[in-house]
């Protein structure tokens, strides 16, 4: 869903190399070619205007090169010296579409996040319209698991986010809750969604300690049997980990926090009408007493 930035407990870890560079792909090579700013610029890509004559390079075509970029190789392959060298383009030719590079993170970000779109119209159930959006956050992530980098440094503000939060927004406003639990439901799918795609991404790619997969599942069954801890021993040794099809134990999570949401709905509502008629009938005594 991504309604709202993660809270720093719950911001996601970044799949990608622990040694790689920081998501805001700070450079000093970059940095030396960028411009400085044009006067009056708000620092938010989405608040500047765009080129009103057609360039040569457009910003689509810097925005593309970057996410393919970053899907290749990982988010700390991508610079602004490489991503012009992409499209055969001077480095200073791409400041004139942003003032800076997390501005390029910030329009990648947004890029991707036109896929997390549910088509329209939304399925009329709540449940239904959040299991939409979770599988299609998890399928994008899955494709471009660099974004999981950014959401933590990164303010969703482009259109394409705007249009999700939307989405995320209407798939629960039905539901007789105040505006504050309404964001904390969404939350809540939020952080389950982003939390399983990171661990998933990470077991794909063998980041369990520099260890083989295989090495890692021996390592379990031998100290599972051991008898030291009885409880872990009951589960299935491919069970403790996520397999290379994550699909089903992620919808199962997901209906389990979705039934978990419906009755803690369900005792909300009926809490409010049960109070709604003792304030009722309390009205009436006391209206047939005087």
């Amino acid at each position: 869903m991504a309604f709202v930035p993660p809270t720093p407990a719950h911001r996601p870890a970044a799949p990608a190399n622990p040694t790689s560079a920081s998501p805001a792909l700070a450079g000093a090579a970059d940095a030396a070619d960028r411009p400085t700013p044009a006067g009056g610029s708000s620092g938010i890509v989405w608040a500047r205007p765009a080129e009103r004559r057609r360039p040569r390079l457009t910003r689509e075509a810097i925005v593309d090169a970057a996410v393919a970029m970053a899907d290749a190789e990982g988010l700390e392959a991508v610079s602004i010296r490489r991503v012009a060298a992409a499209l055969d383009a001077r480095p200073m030719s791409l400041y004139s579409h942003f003032d800076r590079k997390d501005d390029l993170l910030a329009l990648m970000n947004d890029q991707v996040a036109a896929e997390v779109i549910v088509p329209e119209p939304l399925p009329a159930d709540w449940r239904d319209a959040l299991r939409a959006i979770a599988h299609r956050t998890r399928d994008s992530s899955l494709r471009h698991p660099w974004v999981l980098q950014t959401l933590a440094c990164q303010p969703r503000l482009g259109p394409n986010a705007l249009r999700h939060a939307e989405q995320s927004a209407a798939a629960v406003s039905t539901l007789p809750l105040p505006p504050r639990r309404r964001v904390a439901l969404l939350r809540a799918v939020d952080t389950y969604t982003l939390g399983y795609v990171t661990t998933e991404l990470r077991e794909r790619r063998g980041h369990l300690g520099g260890a083989d997969r295989a090495d890692v599942q021996q390592y379990l069954t031998d100290v599972l049997e051991g008898g030291q801890y009885p409880h872990l021993a009951e589960f299935h040794r491919l069970d403790l980990l996520v397999g290379e099809d994550g699909r089903e134990s992620f919808t199962e999570g997901l209906e389990w926090l979705l039934a978990g949401i419906a009755a803690a709905v369900g005792a909300a509502s009926s809490g409010s009408a049960s109070s709604g008629s003792a304030s009722s009938g309390s009205a009436s005594s006391g209206s047939a007493s005087s």
